[in-house]
């Protein structure tokens, strides 16, 4: 089973390493991570993060959904996600930001 590195650049949380295909707020969560999870179906917002990649590993765009809630809370932002409904496959750098 291969892992992916997450980068919390600007805060004093070390980077965790976690399993492809893992579960953000069940690993996140557990870690007492700087990025909180409410609803945790794409709904609330609460989990809204900018990231970036690290290395060549593409992840795999957002769903329709996200996409569609994504364009109320980071309305323009590329590089906005929700971590809820992120399905974790490359290293990654996460920024949290604040819904529009």
């Amino acid at each position: 089973m291969s892992g992916h590195r997450i980068e919390f650049p600007a805060t004093a949380f070390a980077p965790v390493e976690l399993p492809d295909l893992a579960s953000l707020p069940l690993h996140l969560t557990v870690q007492n991570s700087p990025v909180l999870f409410g609803c945790r179906s794409g709904l609330c917002g609460t989990c809204l993060i900018e990231l970036e990649p690290i290395g060549p590993e593409a992840l795999e765009p957002p769903a329709p959904a996200e996409a569609e809630a994504l364009e109320l809370y980071a309305p323009g932002n590329r590089r906005a996600r929700l971590a809820c409904q992120l399905v974790l496959s490359a290293a990654v750098r996460i920024w949290k930001i604040q819904a529009a």
